[in-house]
């Protein structure tokens, strides 16, 4: 970005007259400046509605599932539920702006290290691309989110998440404009760090928008033999990140356990309300 920018002034500074009077220079600056505000407001005005779809028809999709598999479950959540999509598209917004700029750079002007030929890097800069940006974002979110679990974050930003109690498939992107920022920023950062191609890219995006809906629905889709195996020791689902709703401390992880058990901040699996009915009822009868 910073290259292109100087770029652009080298080309400007090039081409003025020697002579300062030259009343023409001012109106090709403010043309060229003109020229690429445009694209860049449509840009982020575009990608804010990809983002605010995704959401609506991903979390739409995953709210259908919970009701085929727990009929009623949000029954009496609906007023819950209507706050968490008012915050959830405030927050499209706030991812959108960043990534539509960044998404014209790449277009335009060359920014980013995403590459669309898939021989510009080994094949197994492919996965590993992935892991790398993965871990890196779950490291970014580990310490934004146990920061913002501090008393006045918490009170100013990380509470508006925690108001759904519990949690549904609409919760996913439901946070406070503050905290909206701490999450937008990351992968418009990611793609100038890790070279990735833009089919990995994807991949990263839409596994970062399954499981953030996924850890949020109150139910888990995994199978127990994973959740319960050597698998979820390692990876975080929806048992395990209901606890952090439940408890309101520790588990603060996004796809990874790793940063939980370093810290001491792992407190293993959860139980679903659902799950909790169930085995009082078994014992019932």
């Amino acid at each position: 970005m910073l290259d292109w920018f100087l770029l652009d002034f080298g080309r400007l500074a090039s081409a003025a007259p020697k002579s300062r009077g030259d009343k023409d220079y001012a109106q090709r600056v403010k043309r060229h400046a003109m020229s690429s505000t445009l694209p860049i407001l449509l840009s982020a005005l575009a990608m804010t509605l990809i983002v605010g779809f995704r959401y609506l028809l991903t979390s739409g999709l995953f709210a259908w599932a919970t009701e085929r598999k727990y009929p009623g479950l949000y029954a009496k959540l609906r007023p819950q539920i209507g706050r968490e999509i008012y915050w959830s598209l405030l927050s499209a917004a706030i991812y959108g702006i960043p990534a539509g700029i960044v998404a014209w750079g790449w277009n335009e002007r060359g920014w980013t290290l995403v590459y669309t030929n898939i021989s510009d890097y080994p094949l197994w800069w492919w996965p590993v691309s992935v892991f790398l940006a993965l871990f890196a974002h779950d490291t970014w979110f580990y310490w934004t989110h146990r920061w913002m679990h501090r008393p006045k974050p918490f009170k100013i930003a990380h509470a508006v998440h925690h108001a759904s109690r519990p949690p549904t498939a609409w919760a996913a992107m439901s946070f406070h404009p503050w905290e909206a920022i701490t999450g937008a920023v990351v992968i418009p950062a990611l793609v100038f760090l890790i070279p990735m191609h833009i089919s990995a890219l994807a991949l990263l995006l839409t596994i970062m928008t399954v499981m953030g809906i996924t850890n949020h629905m109150g139910w888990e889709m995994f199978p127990r033999w994973m959740v319960n195996g050597p698998l979820g020791n390692v990876l975080i689902t929806a048992t395990h990140h209901q606890r952090h709703h439940d408890e309101y401390r520790g588990n603060y992880g996004l796809y990874f356990r790793f940063w939980d058990r370093l810290c001491g901040t792992d407190l293993g699996l959860g139980r679903f309300a659902h799950d909790r009915t169930e085995s009082d009822n078994s014992q019932l009868a």
